[in-house]
């Protein structure tokens, strides 16, 4: 079989990145029409909440791309051998940031709510005030 040993390679490559979360898909910008490019988005909103939903992690060809999973699965390695991180503190972190994200947009929609009760632009409500000195 000619082509077994690629589709091993894709399902292997298919797995990484499933626990990386992330997901295959098809690069928007291309570079070149005659080479076969593959890319990198988060799986979902909850995967990596530094990433937009549709940005493009890596972009490349295959080798490429499995080059790319190698060096993070070393950093990871590497980084728990260090103690510096695990799973753990690394979840931490992204629950964090989701956190963040989402009182940040709760904050947005509610100058938006307040300065249409107001008739004020956004910019003028302030809805932490803070005492001046």
């Amino acid at each position: 079989m000619s082509g077994y040993n690629t589709i091993l390679r894709i399902r292997k490559i298919e797995d990484q990145v499933d626990k990386l979360g992330f997901m295959l898909s098809y690069p928007k910008h291309r570079y070149n029409s005659e080479i076969d490019y593959i890319a990198l988005k988060p799986k979902d909103d909850h995967g990596h909440p530094i990433y937009a939903r549709d940005a493009e992690i890596f972009t490349g060809t295959l080798e490429e791309l499995q080059v790319w999973l190698n060096g993070v699965d070393w950093a990871r390695d590497y980084d728990r051998m260090l103690r510096m991180t695990d799973d753990k503190k690394r979840a931490a972190a992204e629950d964090k940031e989701r956190t963040r994200q989402q009182l940040a947009k709760e904050r947005a929609e509610k100058r938006k709510v307040f300065a249409i009760l107001s008739n004020k632009s956004e910019e003028e409500i302030d809805l932490n005030p803070k005492e001046k000195s």
